[in-house]
Order: structure tokens, then C-alpha cells, then sequence
């Protein structure tokens, strides 16, 4: 069995854990290899990861070796992993890089280096993903390496030319099999302390809220507050929650906490694993969703959702967020898409926007982008997912013994 090396920092508290920890799983359950997933954080894993003990330097869940990636970590070039990740241009520990070096210079084949990086729509992607770059030296050491090392960028993406997305297995049947099932979302919504649809307000519209910090969060919740259609916002515990609980007045911002104003009547859910937020995102009829993993979910949701993208200095995210609406608005009616965008405009500060007007636009076209939602979601399911494209390139690698 392969030994893959998966290396991640963290960033922004979750994505970048969650993304790496749901590789890492699924490599192990799809492809049978046995990852080490590195993370400088696992505290950050730990809210998604029930049974991680974040006092361990080692430990196994789910058939992943989950280690503590230290400033002084290193492994000798015995040790060295048949594939190694570098999730999101991490930086390998220098010593991690010269003994794959060594490995590579007494003979042994050298590793499969991948940068995996951020997904992104961008043309530009396509043209660079899977190009090698030669690494003469570690990091920042002066010192040369004895081998000359293959570093690949591998970029997820929406198109042939890319990557792909993480898809598990069945995972499009499981998740239409559940949404089907009014039963098993009525056990869901009781697990969680919210009433099930028959017994709430007729017409409710249900809305899962997992947000950074937002200036215009505020109005967006007052819109609600006052508008036509009762609607119940379920918010995990983040950064986002907050601003919610300050917007009712409230202090005690626990799971379990549940507030009502006018038509808006908000819960408080306790950080979940990733299947228990798949679930959510399925059982939801909207999803504000953020970073990169949560929006990839949100995808195979297959309900309308509201993306914030992670912010970046010089508000280069505007043009990211901008290319993967250029994709995924396709065949949008002219109404659903100027009524999306408009919304998705304003989360995002890239325009102002009158959230009482903007937000019932939206909702008058609620029909049409969710059969907009469903067709996204089984057109780009036909791609290849990201884990198998990983296992895949790994394998044509000269000289890659599978």
C-alpha cells in the first residue's frame, strides 16, 4: 500500500484542514493508500474530526494517520512517502525536501511532488496545471540539493483541462436519495433542535449561514427581519455568529441559542463533522457558504447558494469570484441571473446593494435557480473528481512504481 504525504497550514481556521482532511479520507477509502495527513493545527481539524485528540503528535481516524506538523518536524529519506502533497503552497520542512533529495540521488525514485493548489476558475489555470518546476534547493536553505526535484502544480477546477473537484464515490445518489426522503430530513431537523417543515409557518424558506465576518451582514438580516416570507437561518458556530447574535441583542451565542425577530428566527448549530454539514447544506432550500470547501459542497448540494469568496489584498478576488460566475451562470434565464449576481455582488462588497429589493428578486426566481442548481450539479459531476486525477497523474510520473 502506497504511503501518500499530505502537508497543510492553516490558514483561515477550516478550509484549508477541511479540504486536506476530505482528500485524505477519500484517497484512503477510494484508492487504497494510506495518507499522513500533516497539519501545523489539528485544533482546527478537531471541530470537524470527532475522536481527534489534539494532544497527540500521531494518531489514526477513518484510516488516515493524522500527524502534528512541528517546526521541527523531519523525517528520515526511509520515511519518505511515495506521493507527496504540498496543499496550497505550504512549503515543505526543508529537511522533508532534502531527504527526498537523498532518496533520489542513492538511486531510489524520487517521490511524486505535487503543489495542490487553490481552486480557482480562471482561464489561466488550465495552461499551468500539471507544468513541472525543478527545485535546486529547500526552501529557503543556501545550501544545493544532491538530486535536481520535480515539483508539479495540480490545480482543482471545472474544466477537462483542470483538475477537478472532490467528489466521493455515489456521492450525487446519496445525496438526491436523502433529499427525497421527507422523513429522514424531518430526523435531521429534530437532531438539531428546529422544528420540521410541518410544523413551522407555510412557505418557510430554510437558510444555512456560514460566513466570515461581513459588514453588510447586518442589513442582509434585517431584510429578512422584515420581509414578505418567513424565513429561518441556521447558523454553525464561526465567525460569522457573532454578528447575528448582535444583531438580536443576544449574549449567550452557544449552539442551541434561538432567536426570533419579525419573520427571521435564527438557530445556533454546534460545528459538525463534513458529512453532518453535507446533510445540512442537502436539507437547506439556500447556502451562504465561504472559502473553498464549503462552496465545492454547497455545488453538489444542488440548491442555490450564495458563495463569499476568501478576501485578498488588492480585491483580487473580485476577478475570481467574476470567473467562476462567468461558468457556472450558463443557461441562466436573464432574470435568475441578474437577481443571483446582484446578491452575489453585494456579500461580497463588490457593489452596493438595497437588501430588501435585492433579496426579494432573488426569492421570485428561487424556482429557476433551483433547477439551475440541479443541472450545475450533474454537469459537473461528469468530470473526473480530484482525487482520482491525483491518483492518476501520480501514476503516469516516469519511472512511478504503482
Amino acid at each position: 500500500m502506497q504511503v501518500w504525504d499530505i502537508f497543510c497550514r492553516v490558514v483561515d481556521n477550516y478550509g484549508d484542514a477541511g479540504v486536506t482532511w476530505r482528500l485524505a479520507r477519500q484517497l484512503a477509502a477510494e484508492h487504497g493508500v494510506a495518507p499522513r495527513l500533516w497539519i501545523d493545527e489539528p485544533a482546527a481539524l478537531a471541530r470537524m474530526c470527532p475522536g481527534l485528540d489534539t494532544a497527540l503528535p500521531v494518531q489514526t481516524l477513518e484510516k488516515v494517520e493524522l500527524r502534528h506538523w512541528t517546526a521541527g518536524a523531519a523525517t528520515a529519506a526511509d520515511a519518505i512517502a511515495a506521493v507527496v502533497i504540498e496543499a496550497f503552497a505550504c512549503e515543505l520542512p526543508p529537511a522533508y525536501v532534502r531527504g527526498m533529495a537523498e532518496r533520489a540521488a542513492h538511486g531510489a525514485q524520487a517521490p511524486v511532488w505535487i503543489n495542490l493548489e487553490y481552486l480557482s476558475a480562471e482561464d489561466w489555470v488550465e495552461g499551468t496545471h500539471k507544468l513541472a518546476s525543478p527545485q535546486a534547493r529547500a526552501g529557503d536553505d543556501p545550501e544545493p540539493l544532491p538530486q535536481v526535484l520535480n515539483k508539479h502544480f495540480f490545480f482543482p477546477g471545472f474544466t477537462p483541462a483542470t483538475g477537478g473537484l472532490l467528489r466521493e464515490r455515489g456521492l450525487m445518489q446519496v445525496r438526491a436519495k436523502v433529499q427525497a426522503d421527507a422523513a429522514a430530513e424531518a430526523v435531521l431537523w429534530r437532531a438539531l433542535g428546529v422544528p420540521p417543515r410541518e410544523e413551522a409557518p407555510a412557505g418557510e424558506l430554510r437558510v444555512s449561514l456560514f460566513a466570515y465576518e461581513n459588514p453588510v451582514l447586518p442589513a442582509l438580516l434585517a431584510a429578512w427581519a422584515a420581509g414578505v416570507t418567513p424565513l429561518r437561518c441556521l447558523v454553525p458556530e464561526g465567525r460569522a455568529l457573532p454578528q447575528v447574535a448582535a444583531f438580536f441583542g443576544a449574549v449567550d451565542a452557544q449552539a442551541g441559542a434561538q432567536w426570533s425577530r419579525g419573520q427571521l428566527t435564527a438557530h445556533v448549530l454546534p460545528f459538525t463533522d463534513q458529512p453532518g454539514y453535507d446533510r445540512l447544506l442537502w436539507a437547506c432550500d439556500l447556502n451562504f457558504v465561504r472559502g473553498e470547501d464549503s462552496f465545492v459542497r454547497a455545488q453538489w448540494a444542488a440548491r442555490p447558494f450564495i458563495w463569499q469568496i476568501y478576501p485578498q489584498a488588492e480585491a483580487a478576488h473580485h476577478a475570481k469570484l467574476t470567473a467562476f460566475w462567468q461558468r457556472y451562470r450558463g443557461a441562466l434565464p436573464e432574470a435568475g441571473e441578474r437577481a443571483m449576481y446582484r446578491v452575489w455582488r453585494g456579500w461580497n462588497g463588490i457593489a452596493v446593494a438595497d437588501w430588501p429589493d435585492a433579496w426579494a428578486a432573488l426569492i421570485a426566481q428561487r424556482t429557476v435557480l433551483e433547477v439551475h442548481a440541479d443541472d450545475w450539479a450533474v454537469r459537473a459531476a461528469t468530470q473526473t473528481d480530484l482525487a482520482a486525477q491525483l491518483v492518476e497523474f501520480a501514476a503516469k510520473v516516469p519511472g512511478f512504481a504503482v
